[in-house]
């Protein structure tokens, strides 16, 4: 399956969870620290409008950087999750079409580079495709609602580990999955650099700074 419809494929089954989700379950926390249901999936819509704008700059030739400030980006994710649950879902759905028409309509080469805040670090155009694919993948996760990790198609967990052997969320360190998946280096490990063990997605789901629980143990 081509990364697109990837994408596509993980936004419809975020956006069946949020269509389910009843409407006072949206102020229960979810997986991520201080956040709500609702702090997550207003994020969620946030950060394609933010990509969508960006891909746009680069394909207009004016760059735009996808969030004015780390600081505004909290504050309007704050808001957001005030709003009620039908106006999230609406942001959802339209922020994730205009971010599939800002990546289909892009004619910037891969290696173009945007910042994320101004001054703040540079994204290449060619990674964001699979940077929103983690993003929905991930937090869909992180709603605790029906949705985990051992749910996401394999071929998505083997490109986060991907992702993340150019270094993230955990120290240096080498994966191995025990479902015969493969075996990722995370950053730089060196020689006697510790070893992890797990199911592919669980490792993934560590990879990006979550509890595993027992699934992921030392190899």
């Amino acid at each position: 399956m081509s990364i697109v419809r990837g994408i596509e494929s993980a936004t419809a089954r975020l956006l069946a969870t949020a269509d389910a989700l009843p409407d006072d379950e949206w102020t229960a926390p979810s997986i991520c620290e201080d956040w709500s249901r609702a702090h997550v999936l207003g994020h969620v819509a946030l950060n394609a409008e933010g990509l969508a704008g960006a891909l746009r700059g680069l394909t207009e030739g004016v760059p735009t950087t996808m969030y004015v400030s780390n600081e505004q980006r909290d504050f309007d994710i704050a808001e957001l999750a005030t709003a009620s649950p039908t106006e999230i879902r609406e942001r959802l759905r339209s922020s994730a079409a205009a971010f599939g028409a800002a990546l289909a309509g892009i004619t910037a080469p891969d290696d173009a580079r945007f910042e994320r805040t101004p001054g703040g670090p540079l994204l290449r155009a060619g990674v964001v495709p699979l940077l929103r694919l983690r993003e929905v993948e991930i937090h869909h996760a992180d709603l605790a609602a029906g949705y985990a990790h051992a749910d996401w198609p394999r071929e998505n967990s083997v490109k986060f580990l991907d992702l993340a052997r150019h270094g993230g969320m955990r120290p240096d360190c080498r994966v191995v999955a025990t479902d015969g998946t493969g075996t990722w280096e995370l950053g730089s490990p060196g020689p006697d650099a510790l070893s992890y063990r797990g199911p592919v997605s669980a490792l993934a789901w560590w990879a990006s700074g979550r509890d595993a629980g027992d699934l992921v143990t030392p190899a």
